[in-house]
C-alpha cells in the first residue's frame, strides 16, 4: 500500500490563503507545474532557492507513492525590460551585449541552470518545455480567447480584456486585489494606447522593426506575451486542470494571476488546484541586488571566490541551509547561519554512519515509532522542513545516547532508524554524503591548482621561457593530467 494512503498531507493554497488537505485529481497521480527561468543571464541564488523548494515537494510527493508528472518550463523567447510590455527583449538585449545570436545565449545559460541545479542535486522535472517551441500552441489558445469575447486585436497586437473578464470572473482572485482598486491606482501610458484599459495585458505584440526574435501569425510578426506561456505549457503536459503550480511569491502578480484568467477565458475552467509560493532570499539582511553589489552568484559561493561570504560553501550545506527554513518564509544568507548549518550537516552525517556501529539489546528504550510519526507529520504540516530537520537532531540526541550507553535499541529498530534518516535524509531533503561532498570539493580544489599551474605556464611561455613551460606541462602529464593548447587558451582533462 502507498504511503499517501495512510498519510494526511496539508499543503498552504495562495488561493484560499489555508492549508488545505492535499487530494490529487487522479487518486495516486500528480500534475505539477513550477514556473521555471528567462535564460538571459546566470541563475541567482534566490531562483534556486524556489527550485530547491519545489524540489522537496517533487521528492516528498514521490516518497509517498505517488507518480509526479513534474513540468518546469523554460522561457527562451525573452521577456521584455522589467517585465514590461514594451522595450528590448531581455535575450536580444543579451545577445547585442555579447554580439552572438540570441539562441547562443539561451544556450549558454540553459546549461548553467542545469548545472547549478544538478550540483544542489536537484532531480530533473519529468518535462522542460520551451516557450519557442510552443508558438504555435500559443497562438491558437489566443485564438481561442478571442472567440470567446475576452480578447481584442489592435494594430497587430493582441490584448486581453480585464474588464470584460471581470463581468464573470473575479480578476485579482489570487492576489486578493480588486480591480476597481487597480484602475484607481493606474496612470495610462503612451505606449499603451492601444489598449482599451491600463490593466489589459498583451497576449501578442507586434514586433517593432528591430525586434530580432519574432514569429508570424494572424495578427503580425510578433511574440507571445509572457503570461501565455505557462498556460500552454501546463495545459499542453497536464491538463486544463491539474494539482499543483508553484513559482516564486514575485510571480503572483501579474503573472499567476494572469494564468488564471487566460485558462478560464479558453476553456472555463479554474486551471490549478494548489498554488504555490515560495519566498525571497536576503543577503546579510538586505535583499540581493547587483546593482548594489549585495549579490552573489552560486558559484562564487561554492569556490568562495566572492566579497560578500569570508568563506567557500559546498551545494549540499547551501541546501541543507536553505531547508531550515519554510519555504514560504524569508531567508537571509550569512557567514554565521551557513556556518551554524555547515557543523549540524556534519554533525547529522556522523550520527547516521555511526547506526551501523551501535550496539543493540534486547530492548529499547528510544521510541523509534513516536520519533518516525513525527517526521511524517512535519512533512504532511505543508512540507515543513525546519521541523523535520529538528526531528532528525533528535535522532542524532538518541543515537549519540545509546553509543554512550545512556540508551539501549534493538536491532529492529536500529534498523528502522537507519532506514527513516535515510529516506528523510537523502531521498526526501536530498542531502549529499559527506564523502560525495569531499571529493566534489577535493575536484574543485584541484581544478583550481591546474588552472593556476596553466597561467604560470602561459605566463613562462610569454617570457619566452619555453623550458619552464614544457615542464609544467610534462609534470602534469606525468601526473595523469593532459594539456591541450588551442587558439580558445590552454584546457585540460583527466
Amino acid at each position: 500500500m502507498p504511503l499517501y494512503e495512510n498519510q494526511e498531507l496539508k499543503i498552504y493554497n495562495s488561493l484560499s490563503g489555508e492549508k488545505e488537505t492535499f487530494k490529487s485529481l487522479t487518486d495516486g497521480y500528480v500534475g505539477m507545474y513550477v514556473c521555471g527561468p528567462t535564460v538571459y543571464s546566470n541563475v541567482h541564488l534566490g531562483n534556486c532557492r524556489t527550485f530547491i523548494s519545489f524540489d522537496l515537494v517533487f521528492r516528498y510527493l514521490k516518497h509517498l507513492g505517488y507518480k509526479v508528472r513534474y513540468v518546469r518550463n523554460i522561457t527562451d523567447a525573452g521577456h521584455l525590460e522589467n517585465d514590461a510590455e514594451t522595450g528590448e527583449d531581455r535575450i536580444a538585449k543579451k545577445a547585442r551585449l555579447e554580439e552572438i545570436e540570441p539562441m547562443e545565449v539561451v544556450q549558454k545559460y540553459t546549461v548553467d541552470f542545469h548545472n547549478i541545479l544538478n550540483k544542489f542535486n536537484n532531480l530533473p522535472p519529468s518535462i522542460e518545455p520551451t516557450a519557442t517551441g510552443h508558438i504555435v500552441e500559443q497562438i491558437e489558445i489566443i485564438k481561442e480567447i478571442i472567440d470567446n469575447g475576452f480578447g481584442y486585436e489592435a494594430n497587430g497586437s493582441v490584448y486581453f480584456d480585464v474588464l470584460k473578464y471581470n463581468e464573470s470572473n473575479h480578476y485579482g482572485i489570487l492576489s486578493g486585489r480588486k480591480l476597481e482598486d487597480m484602475i484607481a491606482n493606474t496612470r495610462e501610458l503612451t505606449a499603451q494606447d492601444d489598449k482599451r484599459n491600463p490593466q489589459d495585458f498583451a497576449l501578442w505584440k507586434k514586433a517593432e522593426p528591430q525586434h530580432i526574435m519574432r514569429w508570424p501569425s494572424p495578427w503580425s510578426d510578433g511574440f507571445p506575451g509572457w503570461h501565455l506561456e505557462c498556460t500552454v505549457m501546463s495545459s499542453k503536459y497536464l491538463g486544463n486542470e491539474f494539482d499543483i503550480h508553484g513559482g516564486g511569491m514575485d510571480l503572483k502578480f501579474p503573472h499567476h494571476e494572469c494564468e488564471i484568467a487566460q485558462g478560464q477565458a479558453a476553456n472555463g475552467k479554474n486551471p490549478v488546484n494548489y498554488w504555490m509560493h515560495a519566498n525571497m532570499l536576503t543577503l546579510n539582511g538586505k535583499k540581493m541586488a547587483k546593482s548594489t553589489g549585495n549579490n552573489i552568484l552560486p558559484n562564487d559561493l561554492f569556490s568562495g571566490n566572492n566579497d560578500v561570504l569570508t568563506k567557500a560553501y559546498s551545494p549540499s550545506i547551501a541546501r541543507f541551509f536553505m531547508l531550515q527554513a519554510n519555504y514560504r518564509s524569508i531567508l537571509d544568507f550569512s557567514d554565521e547561519a551557513l556556518t551554524a548549518a555547515e557543523k549540524g550537516f556534519h554533525k547529522l552525517m556522523d550520527a547516521v554512519a555511526l547506526i551501523p556501529k551501535l550496539n543493540t539489546e534486547s530492548s529499547s528504550s528510544v521510541n523509534i515509532a513516536e520519533w518516525k510519526k513525527k517526521c511524517y507529520d512535519a512533512m504532511n504540516d505543508d512540507f515543513n522542513s525546519p521541523v523535520l530537520i529538528a526531528n532528525l537532531f533528535e535522532a542524532v540526541k538518541m543515537i549519540n545516547a545509546v553509543e554512550a550507553g545512556k540508551a539501549s535499541i534493538t536491532s529492529a529498530d536500529a534498523k528502522e532508524l537507519e532506514e527513516t534518516l535515510h529516506a528523510f535524509i537523502f531521498d526526501v531533503l536530498g542531502l549529499e554524503a559527506a564523502t560525495a561532498l569531499e571529493n566534489n570539493q577535493d575536484s574543485e580544489r584541484l581544478a583550481n591548482v591546474v588552472e593556476l599551474l596553466i597561467q604560470l605556464r602561459a605566463k613562462a611561455r610569454a617570457n619566452r621561457d619555453f623550458a619552464t613551460g614544457d615542464k609544467i606541462r610534462d609534470e602534469l602529464a606525468a601526473n595523469g593530467i593532459q594539456l591541450k593548447d588551442s587558439k580558445e587558451g590552454t584546457t585540460f582533462s583527466l
